[in-house]
């Protein structure tokens, strides 16, 4: 959530800085609202200021030993006028609340502007795509070839968009899991957590708006439970409400869990295979940072989840999101795009993103400072990486002639030291 203040102090800018992302921001509805809570507010403060006197003038009287009544009365009167501007004020607030809620978050300066992913800017790219002697196959030949992902079976228990994996394949699967989690909690300092695979209504509206996205996700039927999209709605929220020692910054949690996502309004995109999918794995980074720290952050966190695919030797690249593409919550994000074969292009694995205190403000999530003032949290997170597509990408640039697939050196320890996969 914006701070109110910057759309209060300079409005159209603000508006022009969202318009690079897409966002049209109602000015005019700000407008009357604001000047609907100035009058409130105005008369709010007026009534108290009535009846502070009016209640003075009571202690004056009874001091003197006068007959106060009339004023007392009166008193009342003002109290019970108080008491419904006050409502009215309360009302007011909350239409500035829920308009507040689905203005996206201002670009960083460093954003690149552009309306699409056409206007993304590549940062660097890293190894060089294999050059095949053979017809490269892509994931849902090689896969249904070795008997070892099943996608009929998947469709008779829960419909499209979903996989079964088997044997060796459903192995890999675990063993990269295992294997980014060792690496983020051995080498780059995360505390691994395990989280509740559903959340409330606040904990989702805490990292996005729900009532901008409540259709991308899946609700639990008569309980205030949403399954997750991302570890990154749990795990955030775990400073929702907190105020945090200044020392004990940056926060830094890596989570492996199940994401569930509706797809609302991706009807006929990536429907072969397993790369949109209703339910996949994940593993997450997030980071709770101080806000002078938050682009060094950044960095950090996209070159940890750079590390996975330079371990497992998937050539790459890094992409800066434009303002057009960037998510709802996003002040800046880095896409890893990792090389499928059998697409002939990059797609991505990982986001990595610093939403400044867009989340922070939301969730009232806190440090406090030298000054002893608590001041908002900077939140990051980033994919390190989405275990479906690492699959997709290590049997696609490992495949073999006769339609095995290599195993990545980095992953053969955590499969008993199986080196290939075949039939």
């Amino acid at each position: 959530m914006l701070d109110i203040q910057m759309l209060r102090n300079d409005l159209q800018a603000i508006a022009a800085r969202l318009a690079a992302r897409g966002f049209t921001l109602d000015t005019a509805a700000f407008e009357r609202l604001e000047s609907k809570r100035k009058a409130v507010q105005t008369q709010t403060q007026e009534l108290q200021a009535k009846r502070n006197q009016l209640s003075r003038q009571v202690g004056q009287a009874k001091a003197k030993g006068e007959d106060a009544s009339a004023t007392m009365a009166e008193v009342n009167a003002q109290a019970d006028k108080l008491k419904a501007v006050e409502q009215d004020l309360g009302a007011v607030q909350a239409e500035l609340d829920a308009f507040l809620g689905v203005i996206a978050n201002i670009p960083h300066a460093s954003v690149p502007i552009g309306k699409s992913a056409d206007d993304n800017v590549e940062v660097r790219r890293v190894g060089t795509p294999r050059t095949f002697e053979f017809p490269a196959k892509d994931h849902v030949d090689l896969g249904t070839s070795l008997g070892q992902v099943d996608f009929d079976t998947a469709a008779k228990l829960a419909g499209a968009r979903f996989t079964v994996l088997k044997k060796h394949v459903a192995r890999m699967h675990r063993a990269l899991a295992q294997f980014m989690l060792d690496v983020h909690t051995q080498e780059h300092g995360y505390t691994e957590v395990y989280v509740p695979y559903m959340v409330t209504a606040e904990c989702a509206n805490g990292v996005s708006s729900l009532a901008k996205f409540k259709e991308d996700l899946f609700k639990l039927e008569g309980r205030d439970l949403y399954l997750i999209p991302t570890a990154e709605y749990p795990v955030t929220n775990f400073v929702r409400g907190e105020i945090l020692a200044l020392d004990k910054l940056p926060l830094k949690f890596v989570c492996h869990s199940p994401c569930f996502r509706s797809e609302a309004g991706s009807y006929g995109k990536d429907t072969r295979g397993m790369i949109r999918q209703h339910q996949f794995d994940k593993v997450e980074l997030v980071q709770i940072a101080h806000p002078s720290a938050s682009y060094t952050l950044l960095e950090e966190l996209t070159g940890h989840a750079e590390t996975i695919l330079q371990r497992l030797e998937l050539p790459y690249r890094v992409m800066a999101l434009c303002t057009g593409d960037m998510g709802f919550s996003s002040a800046k994000t880095y896409d890893l795009e990792v090389w499928l074969p059998g697409q002939a292009a990059y797609r991505e694995i990982s986001s990595c993103s610093n939403f400044e205190a867009f989340q922070a403000r939301r969730m009232q999530a806190r440090f406090r400072g030298d000054k002893g003032k608590p001041e908002l949290v900077h939140t990051l997170n980033g994919s390190a990486l989405a275990v479906g597509r690492t699959l997709v990408a290590v049997m696609e640039n490992y495949q073999n002639a006769d339609g095995s697939i290599s195993v990545p050196s980095a992953l053969r320890p955590y499969m008993g030291g199986t080196d290939r996969i075949s039939a």
